[in-house]
């Protein structure tokens, strides 16, 4: 049966998507061109093709039910020595993307992940100890606010670069 890989996340916006984009390649990670920036709310996932309808109206009915929320990024973190990992954490809109990613991975997206949730803009993944370093102590001043006012699916290609397949924005407050 065919099936995609499916992900959900809130994009980072310009300018600090092309930021941490040109960061993330500056750290040497083969994925800086094929991973847009984001916080992950669903991890890659597996999903039969005739679920995708049911997949788009939860997502729609997760989004209908949330307002817009500020998201400070700020510093930097590393998940090592469990996961050669450095990252951007959340100091605002933390506890917002709990709520989202409890929500979205329910109905047909549930399914059990390895890791407890932690939302976070990774910047280096499988990369030299010494790079993973650099970008943890250069992104230690890191500072960016936005509005986050949706989230966007996206599918991963045979190329394996992860595209958008559909917008869901928030319910206007």
């Amino acid at each position: 049966m065919p099936r995609r890989n499916l992900g959900v996340a809130i994009e980072i916006p310009e300018p600090y998507g092309e930021q941490l984009r040109t960061a993330r390649e500056r750290y040497g990670d083969p994925q800086a061109g094929q991973i847009p920036p984001h916080v992950t709310l669903l991890p890659p996932t597996a999903v039969p093709d005739e679920v995708l309808s049911a997949v788009r109206e939860h997502l729609a009915d997760v989004a209908a039910t949330e307002q817009p929320f500020d998201l400070v990024l700020r510093g930097s973190g590393t998940f090592r020595p469990v996961s050669p990992v450095t990252f951007v954490p959340l100091a605002a809109g933390g506890s917002a993307c709990e709520r989202l990613e409890t929500k979205v991975r329910s109905g047909p997206l549930a399914r059990a992940v390895r890791f407890d949730y932690h939302p976070h803009v990774t910047v280096a993944h499988d990369v030299a100890a010494d790079l993973l370093d650099t970008a943890l102590d250069e992104l230690a001043g890191y500072s960016a606010h936005f509005v986050a006012d949706g989230f966007t699916l996206f599918e991963l290609g045979a190329d394996k670069a992860w595209r958008p397949l559909d917008q869901f924005p928030f319910a206007a407050t």
